[in-house]
């Protein structure tokens, strides 16, 4: 029932966007149990933080071919690790546009561009490599079924002066403290393009009345965190410490109790920004009490406050609500 899929992109070493939640492969993928590719770890900046794995840049579409898939979180399902390849951006494309025909309905796709300086920085821009897969396909309008998002705001001005396609800013942060409140920490703390020009700015300042006003000289949207919209605190007790509400042992999403929603949507849509957030989940640890375990009370609080789209993980629930 999803209206886009949505593949994040980085590039191979031979210039294939492929769809990986980052560069770094060993999170998702079986790199690390192939001796064949063990020399190819190694230590590189992202977003001015050390890391050191593997990295798509550092291997050809061939060799990407030779991976397989894994699920990344730990607490989910990994029936299906080792199965499935590694699907190049034109291989969603098509998928998109089979499953619209089949379908009867049209389907898009919503790519991220990840982490934008540290490609340019090993000389494999993503901003034109998109365009151009997006062109062939014959997706160069606004009314194509395409939006591309990031998290930093110069490669977005730029796609702004090539392309008349939907563009969103996406908004980061690092946490939530006790009360509900955003957390600001590196390398969560702003658009890394904003470190690299000295530009003290956060991503809280993006999601001003002003900030978005400024968002729609350039972008369509606006992709915020969910809890820059609605946000749970913690219940703290007399000993100064969260209550555990449901009684299970451990302090997590569902020991928060809801806080007022921000004015994020209204500010955005005042600002002629459509607002699309993420990421919802249905486990219930990842709910906030509020909500009593049921996903669809998560989905209608948002859709209450007028957001325009969401990102899911369970798109079947998010339908139906």
């Amino acid at each position: 029932g999803a209206d886009f899929i949505e593949p994040d992109l980085v590039a191979t070493r031979d210039g294939v966007l492929i769809a990986r939640h980052e560069p770094m492969l060993g999170g998702t993928t079986d790199v690390a149990t192939k001796p064949e590719f063990a020399s190819r770890k190694t230590t590189r900046k992202v977003d001015g933080v050390d890391t050191t794995e593997w990295f798509a840049g550092d291997f050809t579409l061939a060799e990407i071919r030779t991976l397989r898939a894994k699920q990344a979180m730990a607490d989910r399902d990994q029936s299906h690790n080792g199965k499935y390849a590694i699907p190049t951006l034109q291989e969603v494309i098509d998928l998109a546009k089979a499953e619209s025909a089949r379908a009867g309905r049209t389907i898009g796709i919503y790519p991220e561009t990840k982490h934008p300086v540290f490609h340019a920085a090993i000389g494999l821009p993503l901003e034109d490599r998109l365009l151009d897969v997006l062109k062939a396909a014959g997706w160069t309008e606004k009314s194509s079924p395409v939006i591309i998002q990031s998290f930093e705001t110069a490669n977005l001005k730029y796609l702004r002066t090539k392309t008349q396609l939907r563009l969103v800013q996406l908004v980061d942060a690092d946490d939530v403290d006790k009360d509900g409140g955003i957390v600001l920490a590196a390398p969560f703390d702003k658009p890394y393009d904003f470190v690299v020009t000295g530009d003290k700015r956060t991503f809280k300042d993006l999601v001003t009345a002003e900030g978005l006003k400024e968002i729609r000289t350039y972008a369509d949207g606006v992709g915020p965190w969910k809890p820059y919209i609605l946000a749970g605190k913690q219940v703290i007790g007399a000993d100064g410490k969260p209550e555990d509400l449901n009684k299970d042992g451990k302090i997590d999403e569902q020991d928060r109790v809801l806080i007022a929603p921000t004015s994020v949507v209204k500010d955005a849509h005042a600002a002629g920004l459509f607002v699309h957030t993420w990421t919802f989940r249905s486990e219930p640890k990842r709910l906030a009490s509020s909500f009593k375990g049921d996903p669809a009370a998560e989905y209608k609080a948002f859709f209450d406050l007028g957001v325009d789209g969401l990102f899911s993980d369970f798109p079947d629930h998010a339908v139906k609500a």
